[in-house]
Formats: structure tokens, sequence, C-alpha cells
């Protein structure tokens, strides 16, 4: 019998590569954070001896979702402004009341309340995009969360950062204090087209020539973007991008809803990751990204939530099933995105996006030991005819019982390990108390 850390047996193991796999009555083998094997739950018993056993009888177990776009502490926005546009949500709600509140200690509690809900619900890696991307370092090292910390870059002057040019200093020198972190890695990420001009941008292309780190911004979210960049410059955003030597493999680029047709295939040819926000979209009335055909021209696309303030919620689960529905309907084809793609967009995708996929994204030999175990037992996932089918078009976040990160539980029977759930919810109320006393003026 060989010594293992960890046995997890569930009623199905889902490991997304191969694609649509479904491993009935299987096993994980963890030891030293990764995955020693997936096998079949009783030649598991007969192989290995596990320091602890899990069984999980009711459950499937698929890879921790990634969740390739967020903004993790603008949770403490959550409904501050809803049902606007996107440029009058951002220029007379958002940007101000950043301005007014956003400090370290916004950061810190809003990252803590956002990677709360994320565990809960199932994601074990985030890719963010904020200021004071320390903090949020910080907080993922403390609660033992995989994330992407996005270097942001921005003109105009923040609390954090006067200049573009320092975004990018004090972004470097993170990068270099997190080089050796087994679970933090680091993104440029310049914030849009419309806020970066030409000389950061080509500085971020220079430096990446070196560090090859993934390149995460915001392109084609509205017509109103597209439109106002063609007016003022004579180019698509995209356009300008690529005329900066951006268009590649590292370009992560959100969004994507005015896409011409013309220029999908250049995408795929390019290896242009795309990731997908169709709840925050649809909410802000942003436009429709074309998922099914960009994923039939070979473009690498994977799913977001956006910020909690713009969506409302950080439920991936919620995003694929909507990420799922809405390809069909946009496509007008049933068949476009079935469940077992929408999973992968979910997973194996947004490692890709995020140069992750040789760690984590699907459930191999090899790779660190990130699960979600999801409980199908439920009133609302039966009868079980397929389990890919009950999870992306049935399931909910509140399912999820169980979560590991690099083979250490910090989900366990939907209790955090990690965080003091009550004192996060008390600091949330503080900031709510906070905000609306000053905007009432009392």
């Amino acid at each position: 019998m060989e010594t293992i850390d960890t046995l997890i047996s569930a009623r199905w193991v889902i490991p997304v590569e191969p694609d649509g796999t479904v491993l009935a009555d299987h096993s994980v083998v963890i030891r030293d954070g990764r995955i020693v094997q997936v096998l079949p739950t009783a030649a598991a018993a007969e192989t290995y001896e596990p320091t602890e056993t899990i069984e999980l009888s009711d459950h499937a177990l698929i890879p921790g979702l990634v969740n390739a776009h967020t903004h993790a502490a603008m949770s403490l926005f959550r409904g501050l402004a809803d049902d606007m546009p996107l440029m009058d949500w951002l220029n007379n709600h958002i940007w101000p009341a950043e301005g007014k509140w956003m400090n370290d200690e916004f950061v810190r509690d809003g990252t803590e309340l956002a990677i709360a809900e994320m565990l809960k619900g199932g994601t074990t890696c985030f890719n963010d995009m904020y200021f004071f991307p320390e903090e949020t370092a910080r907080v993922c090292s403390g609660a033992g969360m995989r994330a992407v910390v996005g270097l942001i870059v921005i003109d105009f002057p923040t609390v954090w950062a006067q200049t573009a040019e320092e975004c990018l200093r004090k972004g470097l020198q993170l990068h270099d204090e997190l080089r050796n972190n087994e679970l933090i890695t680091t993104a440029f990420a310049p914030h849009a087209p419309y806020t970066v001009s030409d000389g950061p941008l080509q500085k971020i292309r220079t430096m990446n020539n070196e560090l090859n780190l993934p390149v995460h911004i915001h392109l084609h979210e509205t017509v109103h973007e597209v439109d106002e960049a063609v007016s003022k410059t004579g180019q698509r955003p995209l356009e300008r991008i690529a005329s900066l030597d951006l268009v590649n493999p590292n370009l992560v680029a959100v969004h994507m809803t005015t896409l011409l047709p013309g220029e999908i295939e250049p995408l795929a040819h390019a290896g242009v990751n795309v990731v997908h926000c169709p709840q925050s979209n649809m909410k802000l009335a942003s436009g429709f990204c074309p998922v099914n055909t960009m994923m039939q021209a070979g473009v690498n696309v994977a799913l977001g939530t956006d910020g909690a303030a713009s969506n409302n919620d950080l439920d991936m689960l919620d995003e694929m099933r909507t990420a799922a529905l809405l390809a069909k309907a946009v496509a007008n084809d049933a068949t476009a995105v079935p469940a077992h793609s929408a999973l992968r967009m979910a997973t194996l995708n947004g490692a890709r996006a995020l140069g992750l996929d040789d760690q984590i994204g699907s459930l191999e030999p090899g790779k660190s030991a990130d699960i979600a175990a999801i409980d199908l037992s439920s009133i609302g996932t039966q009868p079980i005819y397929d389990p890919i089918s009950q999870i992306v078009y049935s399931a909910g976040g509140h399912q999820v019982t169980d979560v590991w990160i690099a083979g250490k539980q910090l989900l366990k029977n939907r209790q955090l390990a990690t965080l003091d759930e009550q004192a996060i919810l008390q600091k949330a109320g503080e900031w709510r108390d906070r905000i609306q006393a000053a905007d009432s003026g009392a």
C-alpha cells in the first residue's frame, strides 16, 4: 500500500480533460498538494493508504473554477449603482465612489468578502484588476487563495498612483516580491484603451518581452467605446492594440462584445485569449460577445464574472449557465456552447488564458489539487442523467460543499477554514453604513 495524504472518493469525477468525460465512482489521490492519480474507487482502496479519506457519495468533483476577470474589492460596491449604462455607471457613480472610499483598508476588506464568496461557490483561482494590488495579494496569501494579481495601469491619478509610470513602477516591485509565491502570480493590467495611452502600453510590451506575463485589458466592451476610439484616433481599439504589437498569446481581452466578422480569425491566428462576462454585459447592456463563432474559429474563450458591482455576484456556476444559454440565443443554435464546453470555459480555458494550464484547470496527475465538490442530491438537481448538464444548467453555488487548493481544504462542509465569515460580514455592514451615511449627508 502506497502512503498518500488525501483520498477523495465521489459519485462522479469530472476531469474536464478529456473533454466531456464523466468517471463514475472514482477517486482523486493527493500527495504534497498535487494529484497523483484519478482511478476507480475500488482500485484506490486496494492501492493507497491515505492519511485522510473523504467520501462524497452524492457529489461530483470538478476542477476548481477559474474566474478569469473580476475586480474583487468592488464587492463592497455591490448594488450601489444599478440599472444604468456602462459609461454613466462608471463616470457618474463608480469612479466618484472610488475616489471617495478607495484605500488599502477598502481593498483588504472587499477582497476578503470576494474570496469568501468565491470559495463558497467553488472558485479556486481569480484574475483580478484593481488598485492596491499588494493588499489583494496579502489577503490571498492569508486565505490560501490562488490568484493572478493585476498590475493595474491607468493614466489618470488615483489614491494608489498618480501616473501610469508610477503604476508600472509599483506593479513591477510587487511582481518581484511575488516571484516565488506558489499560489499568486501577476499580470500586466492596463485598464482599457480609453484610459491608457500609447506610451504606457508600449512600455508594457517592451517589459513583457522579458517577463512574459498575461496582459489583462478591457477591450471592445461597448459600441460607444469603439465609436469614440474611431472618432478620436481613426482606429478601432483592437486595431490600435495590434499596432502596438500587443495582439499575441499573452493578451487576455475582456468582453469583446463589438467585433467585426473579419476580426475574429486574426484573433485565433494570434493566439489571443478572450474572457466572456455575460451577466455583467447583459446588466450594463454592453452587447453580446460572439462566443460560439470565436470558439469555432479556435479562439480560447474563458469565463469571468466581472466585479460584483456590475454582476452582482461572483457565482461562476451561475455564470456558466448564463454563458451557455446566451450563446445559443446569440447564435440562434441550440447546439452552441454545450454544457461540457461551458464547464471547460470556466476551468481549463481560464487556466490557459492565465498561463496556468500546466498547473490547474483539470483533474490530471501532476497538476495542483485545486478541486470543488458539488452536492447534486438536492431537489433541484434530481434526477441525474448527465452530471455535467446538471452542474451547468441546474446547480448553484450554494451546492458547493468542499473546496481544496493545492491539496489544502479551504471549504469543509460549507464552512470556511481560513477566513472568519462573521467578521467579514460585520466589516461589509460597516462599509455599507459608512457609505450610506456619507451619501445621505448624515
